[in-house]
This record gives C-alpha cells, sequence and structure tokens, in this order.
C-alpha cells in the first residue's frame, strides 16, 4: 500500500457526493485529475471500492469502510496541525458559517483576510437557500450566518456588514419601451422568480404586495446564477441584487431598468444566536469583522455606488 493523503480526500470527497464530477468542484480540481488519483487509490486494493453502472458511481460495502477509515485518518491528521499550531500560540479550530446563495458573492471578501491571518483556522462555509441557513442556525451547527432578511422568529444578535440593494434588471439586447407607470411595466414585462423559500424571492413578492403590483409570472428558478443566466438569453426579467451581476453590468450584458421605486434596500447581516457561547475561533473572527468591516466594504464594494 502506497496511497497518498491527498488520495484519501479525494476518494472520501467521492463517496460523500457520490459523483467524481461534484468532488472536483467542492475540492476545486479538474475532473480529470480527480479521476486519476481515484483510479490509482483504487489499483492498490484487490476488492473493488466502486461500481459504475450506466453514468453513475455506487460505492461497494469495502469501499464504505475505506472511506469509513479514511475519514478517521484525515480527523487525525487535522488534530495534528492543530495541536501543532496552538503549541505555537496560533489560531486553531473550525468556522462554520451557513450563506444564503446570492451571499456567495459578498461573504467571501470578509473572510479572506482573516482566513489569510490564521492559517490554522479551518473554513467550513455552506452555501445553501434561507430556510436551511436559518435551520442550521436553530440547530445550532453553525457559528454564524449571513442573510439579508432579519429571522422574526428567532432571537438572534447581529453584525451589519454591507447595504443590498436589488434592481429591475434584464438583458441589454432587449429593448425597454417606456411606459406610463410602475404597475404597466411590470404587468407587461415576463418576470423570472427565485424559488419559495428564497431571501430574494421574499424581498421581491413584499415590494409587489406593499406597491399592490400585479405581475405576469414567467419562470420558477432554484439559484441565482440560473436567473442571471436566463436574464441573458432574453427569457425575461427579475428583481436581483446589485452584488450578484457586477460584471454583467460592467460588460453591458445586462441592463438596470429604471424604476422610480427601486432600488430595494435591506442590508447583508451576519446573525448568531442571542447568548451563543463563541468558540475562541468565531470570537476572534467577530473582532475582526469589528474593526475591518469598513474598510472591506471601501475597498471592495465602492463600485455600488455607482448604480
Amino acid at each position: 500500500m502506497n496511497y497518498t493523503l491527498n488520495q484519501l480526500k479525494i476518494f472520501l470527497k467521492v463517496v460523500q457526493t457520490e459523483s467524481v464530477t461534484k468532488a472536483s468542484e467542492e475540492l476545486y480540481l479538474t475532473q480529470p485529475a480527480v479521476s486519476i488519483q481515484l483510479k490509482n487509490f483504487q489499483d492498490q486494493f484487490d476488492i473493488p471500492l466502486t461500481e459504475v453502472v450506466g453514468r453513475k458511481i455506487y460505492i461497494t460495502d469495502f469501499g464504505k469502510e475505506i472511506a469509513e477509515a479514511a475519514e478517521n485518518i484525515i480527523n487525525q491528521v487535522h488534530a495534528i496541525n492543530y495541536k501543532t499550531l496552538a503549541y505555537k500560540g496560533r489560531l486553531t479550530g473550525k468556522l462554520k458559517i451557513s450563506v444564503v446563495s446570492t451571499g456567495k458573492y459578498v461573504m467571501p471578501y470578509f473572510l479572506s483576510e482573516f482566513m489569510k491571518e490564521h492559517t490554522g483556522v479551518e473554513l467550513n462555509m455552506d452555501v445553501t437557500n434561507k430556510y436551511q441557513v436559518l435551520e442550521s442556525l436553530e440547530n445550532n451547527t453553525v457559528d454564524f450566518a449571513l442573510v439579508s432578511i432579519l429571522p422574526t422568529t428567532q432571537n438572534i444578535e447581529k453584525l451589519d456588514l454591507l447595504q443590498n440593494k436589488l434592481y429591475l434588471v434584464g438583458s441589454s439586447n432587449l429593448d425597454i419601451k417606456k411606459r406610463s407607470s410602475t404597475k404597466e411595466i411590470f404587468e407587461n414585462l415576463p418576470l423570472i422568480f427565485r424559488e419559495k423559500g428564497s431571501g430574494t424571492r421574499q424581498t421581491m413578492e413584499k415590494f409587489f404586495a406593499d406597491n399592490n403590483i400585479s405581475v405576469l409570472k414567467r419562470m420558477e428558478l432554484s439559484s441565482n446564477e440560473a436567473v442571471k443566466q436566463s436574464l441573458l438569453a432574453g427569457l425575461g426579467y427579475s428583481i436581483m441584487p446589485l452584488i450578484g451581476i457586477k460584471n454583467e453590468l460592467q460588460n453591458k450584458e445586462l441592463q438596470i431598468i429604471p424604476i422610480k421605486e427601486l432600488p430595494i434596500k435591506t442590508t447583508w447581516s451576519l446573525i448568531w444566536l442571542k447568548g451563543k457561547k463563541q468558540t475562541l475561533v468565531s470570537a476572534a473572527y467577530l473582532e475582526f469583522l469589528k474593526k475591518e468591516t469598513s474598510n472591506i466594504v471601501n475597498s471592495k464594494f465602492m463600485w455600488s455606488e455607482l448604480y
């Protein structure tokens, strides 16, 4: 046996995702690189670890046992690394954050310098929909959550990070005729919605209700990226967070359609359960944000003031 720690990590990720493609995405590797390392690892065993039926990969019972052993080995390696750094007086441990899907355009900028400064901290950031984010917070499985709409049923504390602005957006190739009223615009334009449970959708629906606007519902999509690609293809229009369409606006692929009632303004906030006992890592991260948030906003997000 001559397998490497990297091969153990790759095999474990393939088992967890049941997909070479998904494993490569989560490991930030190319699919061929994952396939090669998976094959090299499996070749060291006389008993198959996986089997492919059609296009789907299945894990054998023996493979599941090896995956469990691999996970134990990887955890022990992490423990050794943590102990070594802790002995040197370095900050070590895990930082667990759950982020609503559009927040993926925001959160990395508020993590980058902290992670560079504290190399012994392991980041676990889950990007999902609002309901699951709040569920993970309620179950106390994360340190923090990033949301643009504060929950009303949970007792929380918060730290505001960045203003969130939402505009009506469509393809630059579409000719938008000026109409006499906001109601006419929304009654005639085909709109694309996010899925139920999305914070963006909740914001859109509140806007329509507050302004007594009827809309022609055209399509429902489950991610901000899917909505953006549909807009680029000219399938319709949507109210979208400015933060997720920076490049498309600058490249003049998408256009903001002027509506006097827009933008809708909310706030990106980092939240946590009130009274939660912070770990050394999460407490250090909060202190970092309290000192650096304004600097991060000024250096990374001033472009949004142009809109």
